[in-house]
């Protein structure tokens, strides 16, 4: 234990044992609440040093053996402040943050920041690139206190250079707003990167050249420069090999409008579907050719004005293949689906944030989107013995545009202020062609018979949203919080469709005598207002509030159709804080939804080249009621980190497709319900270091009710689905990082009495090891065994990459040799399942790709 001179234990205290042998690595502890601290050390001797804040450090040699197995240390407190001393310790704990000293816990071999967090105690970082610290998810990146390209990780992880790296920050309860910092609950956690002293005031990054077989290629470039008053990072990339630079998540973070500040108790509005994330993760693909380019300035104007901004360019050209079995309600379906796609994209981000005095807080947002997407597909379906072939051709352009500014006040310690006014603009055109020799959804759409088949269809969406809302945090004392919104969001839709029969002789068929086209638009004002009193008794922090929403819509499509309807939202939750890292929460909340303008559409227009659709417009809101707990301890003593977050969701009232078959062709007609779909959930994560190996359990389980009509006949869907991963992972000091592990993913679905079973069976190891002078060694492998048990059908491939890096000490030059797909394999296998239909998939990959590659730090 440490403890003062009193006896009474120091919690957080920082123990830091230096080998004797400088090739070993430096051993350390953090006390936990109680002041015990544990090291597991060799049989040589040890220099151990005792930090702890206000205290004079405590420094001694042991040489370790069975008889000395346990040291008690006392610490003394300082009698008098002197100059300031600097003491080089691994990690430090301050309150709400975490802070790493990259070189007491790195060998300068790493490469980029993903490489150095691996080697940091209590950080992970998954594969597509998600960072989670003791069992909680990353949620901003920041570069010297500034956000990197808006704040997400993976962008950072894949580009900063380790050598760049002074300090890692881990901050719990993040929050953008310093003024705000006492009185927003912040379940978020932010990641700060300190750079080194000789990275500032000048340009850094690297260079990297890669030529693989064939004529695969990879050619990626960083740039960063930082200055206390001007940062620029500049991200390079062009390859052939499905090398994925921007992400799905990186995109829904950049939808995101209002701070989080505002959004508690809103109203969620179902945004149409988006054709651009079609083409955002697409990994597997059989040809693929991608640019992109990112810049990222940040200037500090003055010590009262701050602008930054960020500005994103893709270019995609890319084929996709896979083949697929589809089990219907009442059929099976063979399906076999060829894609080209290229998409072209640039969004951007500028934020001004203006200061004027100690109070006060001014942030105006500006965010804009550009996409230009092309896709063709190819589709061969097989329904018994009856074989059809169709060609889709799409054009897709979108435009997105918002605009919020935010002021926020703390007048006094008792009494603050915030406002925001949010503007969102977003436009989408697809104009969609199918194409097939065979008659195509007969009796279903008015077709007149023809040689060949050609459908046209012109859409068009576009969303207006306004938002004003105003809240004030009023602190009744220490224990005790008011807080209060008033605010009203205004939504408009207009909702197009134009579907068209083009003749082979040049005539036109239009569909629009037959119930087809639609010109609507929708209308929604909600005037809302809420109350939430938080107070604190203890370990125990309550919260309980509700929010009155008062919704006035109108449809204007033939007709008019005018709603008015007045909702109360509650909310509540408990928060059980036993220590800094031991927590509980229990909360409740009652949320609703209104559906985007497609829903609402009361003439019938195509979706797909086998499925029409029809809206309703006597939907009303869903409503929903979320239950959770969440619970997460990290023992530092026993190094036993603990996590886990149980969901109920049930729906009340919402809709449900109704859907009539005729063979592969569906008419989809959305009706609305009572309990139609219930859900529940569960995640959980352990973790414990014995001696050298660290051993990790997940589990992730999901269960999900919800009702479909089949032809009118109420059916009850069932979606059963069970992962969890075992994985040992080695922390020897002069011996390869070897993880080796097992997961599992269990799938049960029930779709209209008929049953379906999958499950995918995968061991892997994974290897990194440096040795000699410079080199570098990482290899992964994934043994797959894919079961459709309702089909009974099998398959086993193996995944596998390997790399070999080079570079000498203090050398600007660096080599690696690659390969991608070690195996060969043609195809993965998966599953899905959706409304209406389960499907088992094979999706073929790049084969495999050597690649030798030169790269030059700057």
């Amino acid at each position: 234990m440490v403890t003062d001179s009193l006896q009474n234990p120091l919690p957080y205290a920082s123990v830091m044992a230096k080998p004797q042998d400088s090739l070993l690595k430096i051993q350390f502890s953090i006390t936990d609440e109680q002041g015990q601290y544990q090291l597991s050390l060799k049989n040589i001797s040890y220099s151990i040093t005792v930090n702890y804040m206000g205290y004079v450090p405590y420094t001694f040699t042991i040489n370790p053996n069975k008889k000395e197995a346990t040291r008690n240390i006392a610490l003394k407190e300082k009698a008098e402040e002197l100059e300031e001393v600097v003491v080089k310790i691994p990690i430090v704990v301050k309150k709400d943050t975490i802070v790493y000293n990259v070189n007491e816990l790195t060998n300068g071999h790493e490469r980029k920041l993903k490489d150095v967090l691996k080697k940091l105690p209590g950080i992970e970082v998954s594969k597509d690139g998600v960072i989670t610290v003791q069992g909680k998810k990353i949620t901003t990146v920041l570069v010297e206190n500034k956000k990197f390209f808006g704040g997400g990780s993976k962008l950072a992880i894949d580009n900063i250079p380790a050598n760049a790296l002074a300090q890692v920050e881990i901050i719990d309860h993040y929050t953008e707003i310093p003024l705000l910092k006492d009185l927003v609950d912040s379940d978020k956690m932010a990641m700060n990167i300190k750079l080194k002293e000789d990275k500032k005031n000048f340009a850094f990054g690297d260079i990297k050249a890669g030529k693989g077989n064939e004529d695969y290629y990879n050619i990626h470039s960083n740039l960063f420069y930082y200055s206390p008053k001007t940062t620029v990072n500049f991200i390079g990339n062009t390859n052939n090999i499905a090398n994925q630079v921007f992400t799905y998540q990186q995109y829904f973070d950049f939808q995101s409008g209002l701070n989080q500040t505002f959004t508690k108790g809103n109203t969620n509005f179902e945004m149409p579907n988006d054709d651009f994330l079609q083409f955002i993760e697409s990994n597997d693909a059989v040809t693929s050719k991608r640019k992109f380019a990112a810049l990222n300035i940040t200037k500090e104007i003055n010590n009262k004005l701050n602008v930054s901004g960020y500005a994103i360019f893709s270019n995609t050209n890319e084929e996709t293949f896979n083949l697929s079995t589809n089990q219907y309600n009442t059929f099976t379906e063979q399906k076999s689906l060829g894609t080209t796609a290229k998409n072209i994209f640039a969004i951007g981000n500028i934020q001004t944030t203006y200061l004027p005095n100690v109070t006060d807080a001014w942030y105006f947002k500006t965010k804009f989107k550009k996409t230009n997407n092309k896709y063709q597909n190819t589709i061969n379906s097989l329904v018994n013995t009856t074989n059809n072939m169709f060609l889709t051709v799409k054009k897709a352009k979108d435009v997105f545009f918002n605009q919020a500014v935010e002021w926020h006040r703390k007048r006094s310690y008792k009494h603050a202020f915030s406002f925001a006014a949010n503007y969102t603009f977003e436009e989408d055109t697809p104009h969609t062609t199918w194409q097939t020799s065979d008659v195509i959804l007969q009796e279903i759409i008015p077709v007149i018979q023809d040689s060949l088949y050609t459908i046209k269809q012109q859409k068009q969406t576009r969303n207006h949203k306004f938002d004003v809302i105003l809240k004030h945090y009023w602190i009744l004392n220490k224990n005790n919080h008011i807080y209060s919104t008033l605010g009203n969001t205004y939504y408009n839709q207009t909702f197009f469709t134009n579907d068209t029969q083009k003749l082979t002789n040049g005539n036109t068929n239009n569909f629009s005598n037959e119930n087809f086209g639609n010109n609507l638009n929708f209308n929604l004002n909600d005037l809302f207002v809420g109350i939430d009193y938080k107070f604190k008794q203890g370990i125990f922090t309550l919260s309980q509030g509700a929010f009155l929403h008062y919704y006035s819509w109108k449809i204007n499509q033939q007709y008019k159709t005018i709603k008015h309807k007045a909702v109360v939202l509650p909310n509540f939750s408990v928060k059980a804080e036993f220590n800094k890292l031991n927590k509980m929460e229990l909360g409740y909340q009652k949320t609703t939804s209104f559906y985007n303008v497609a829903k609402f559409a009361r003439n019938y227009y195509l979706q797909a080249y086998n499925t029409v659709f029809k809206g309703n417009d006597s939907l009303k809101n869903e409503v929903f009621h979320n239950f959770n707990v969440r619970y997460n301890k990290f023992n530092r003593y026993k190094g036993v980190s603990i996590y886990a977050i149980a969901k109920y969701i049930t729906k009340t009232k919402g809709t449900v497709n109704n859907v009539n078959y005729s063979g592969i062709n569906n008419t989809v007609y959305p009706i609305f319900l009572n309990n139609p779909e219930k859900r529940w959930s569960f995640l959980g994560n352990i973790k414990k270091p014995v001696k050298n190996i660290n051993y990790s359990l997940r589990l992730n389980y999901n269960i999900t009710h919800y009702l479909q009509q089949i032809s009118g006949t109420t059916y009850t869907n069932k979606n059963n689905s069970l992962s969890y991963n075992i994985t040992a992972r080695t922390l020897f000091d002069k011996f390869p990082v070897i993880e080796a592990g097992f997961k599992q993913s269990i799938g049960a679905y029930t779709l209209s009495g008929n049953k379906s079973t999958f499950s995918t069976n995968e061991p892997f190891f994974n290897i990194d090891y440096d040795f000699l002078k410079g080199f570098s060694f990482s290899f992964d492998y994934s043994a797959y065994t894919y079961k459709n048990k309702s089909l009974n059908q099998q398959n086993n491939y193996n995944l596998s990459n390997a790399s070999l890096y080079y570079r000498q000490d203090n050398s600007a030059w660096s080599f690696e040799i690659a390969a991608q797909n070690l195996f060969n394999v043609k195809f993965k296998n998966q599953n899905s399942f959706s409304s209406y239909i389960i499907s088992d998939t094979k999706t073929y990959i790049l084969p495999q790709i050597v690649m030798f590659s030169i790269s030059y730090n700057l």
